[in-house]
């Protein structure tokens, strides 16, 4: 096992009296190229190309000697250190630091960031990457290969977001370009690159949060709020108690994308994009899409709002994780069910329709639910009835997929 591993990050600046004391001294360096070009790298010292960290920790786990890792911005986010510190390889490591990629590219562009998310875009995470930018007003975005710039604003169809873009970051040939997210893809990006995605109604205040990322106490306390917050009058497939189950079956969450199909009022659209996910609103009626945008707008989330008839509206939208059928019966819940998304709730008039619904979920693979929902409101001045609701709650889920 290696006597000392040092993990060093590059910024592009010169390296610091530790740092260079540490190279000198090194038997193994491991880096990317231009790492391994620096000057103060050792000649007779042992050169490993990073590309797999996880092949690089354990060819330094089995070297007898003092090894350095070179690594861009700060190698403790979102980066080799974790690599390093597996328990499989039993490294123990030092990290000199430098300013992470991120911070730069804000710094560039001259925004704080304590308000961002971030988040890392490879080919399998890059879905998720997007439905954080489709919900979020300001996300930075650590790209790779398969992964950059043109593919995120490919899949940003739909929603309209400014993409700073920084490539190469800390080197001669760093570049910093402003571009709207559909024209992206109209140009060929260096790596490495970061992307700040920004864009929709900023929920911020002047003096700044206490919290890292998107604060969770923005906007009133509850997982759903009462119909007030909606303009009062809501139809029976919006009722709070209704809402409830529905949000508690689905579990919108982070990185998720829901659709909402008859949105109505945007409730519902609401509240799963409070949870931070990305929502996508369908509705035939285009006085329910007006309404829904003013609600979205009114409680500050980002949404996307579709007029259009179900299921022919759904034909060209991106792939769900959940989804919501609020209208449209049977038809559309198989047409849902075709998506595959991962978890899929409706509601029911009468046993018959609910039967018929749970029957077609279950020969669409998906493991079915059905609860009968009634909900008395009371007037507690005298203790009277002043609403009921009943309705057949259903709700299909995908069983994990076996290797």
């Amino acid at each position: 096992m290696a006597d000392r591993v040092t993990v060093i990050g590059w910024d592009g600046s010169p390296l610091t009296a530790a740092a260079r004391a540490a190279l000198g001294a090194a038997t193994l360096v491991a880096g990317a190229a231009h790492h391994l070009e620096l000057p103060e790298v050792p000649a007779g010292a042992e050169r490993i190309r990073l590309g797999s960290a996880a092949l690089a920790a354990r060819r330094i786990a089995g070297h007898r000697g003092t090894a350095v890792v070179l690594a861009d911005g700060d190698p403790g986010f979102f980066g080799v250190v974790r690599s390093l510190r597996a328990p499989e390889f039993g490294l123990e490591v030092e990290v000199v630091p430098a300013v992470s990629s991120v911070a730069a590219a804000f710094a560039r562009a001259g925004m704080p960031w304590d308000d961002a998310h971030v988040v890392v875009a490879h080919p399998r995470t890059l879905r998720r990457a997007v439905n954080v930018c489709r919900a979020h007003t300001k996300v930075a975005v650590l790209t790779s290969p398969g992964a950059g710039p043109a593919e995120l604003g490919l899949l940003m169809e739909g929603v309209h977001r400014t993409f700073v873009i920084c490539e190469e970051l800390g080197t001669a040939r760093e570049q910093v370009s402003v571009v709207t997210s559909d024209r992206a893809a109209d140009h060929t990006w260096r790596d490495p690159n970061v992307v700040i995605v920004i864009g929709g109604q900023a929920a911020t205040t002047a003096s700044g949060g206490w919290i890292a990322g998107r604060d969770p106490a923005a906007g009133p306390r509850g997982w759903t709020l009462p119909a007030d917050a909606y303009g009062g009058d809501l139809g029976e497939g919006e009722q709070e108690p209704l809402r409830v189950s529905q949000l508690a079956r689905l579990g919108p969450r982070l990185g998720d994308l829901v659709w909402d199909i008859g949105c109505g009022s945007g409730a519902f659209a609401t509240e799963a994009a409070r949870a931070g996910a990305a929502v996508i609103a369908v509705d035939s009626d285009p006085r329910a899409c007006a309404h829904t945008e003013s609600t979205a707008r009114r409680h500050g989330v980002q949404l996307q709002i579709v007029h259009g008839t179900a299921p022919q509206a759904l034909e060209d939208l991106p792939e769900p994780d959940v989804v919501r059928v609020g209208g449209g019966g049977a038809a559309v819940v198989l047409a849902v069910a075709d998506r595959r998304p991962q978890r899929i709730v409706t509601h029911a008039a009468t046993r018959d329709a609910a039967e018929r619904i749970g029957r077609e979920l279950t020969e669409h693979g998906y493991q079915v639910e059905c609860a009968l929902l009634q909900s008395v409101e009371l007037d507690t001045r005298a203790w009277t009835e002043t609403e009921r609701s009943v309705a057949f709650l259903l709700s299909g889920v995908l069983p994990p997929r076996t290797a």
